[in-house]
């Protein structure tokens, strides 16, 4: 399993961007997967922000990004995506996705299975 997190970039205060994760597998093994969304700002470490559950039946945001971010997925095209709007210096960070089979059904923040190589989103004030 492959992941690859594509779309941030330098944006700011108010702005928004949409962070794109794509999944080398078959479009069947993806669907089966629960799907994250996590960043690490320079010094802190890793978070959680949002997770989607197989289908999109479900969904969980941090606190921080409740309200501001949509996590959504496209099954078809294997890809999950993070739209994130209101932007705010504090969401700088290098946002990652990830992939959980253990239990896919349910939304978590932590416990995934595969890492992908991260995304820089940069909010300038």
């Amino acid at each position: 399993v492959q992941l690859q997190a594509s779309g941030g970039g330098l944006v700011q205060t108010g702005g928004s961007l949409r962070l794109s994760c794509a999944a080398s597998m078959s479009v069947r093994t993806f669907s089966r997967y629960g799907m994250g969304w996590f960043r690490q700002a320079p010094g802190k470490g890793r978070e959680f922000v949002a997770a989607i559950s197989t289908s999109g039946a479900s969904t969980n945001y941090a606190n921080s990004v409740k309200g501001r971010f949509t996590v959504s997925r496209d099954d078809a095209l294997n890809t999950l995506y993070l739209q994130m709007n209101s932007l705010k210096p504090e969401d700088t960070a290098v946002y990652y996705c990830a992939a959980d089979s253990k239990s896919p059904m349910v939304p978590k923040s932590r416990g995934y299975d595969y890492w992908g190589q991260g995304t820089q989103v940069t909010v300038s004030s």
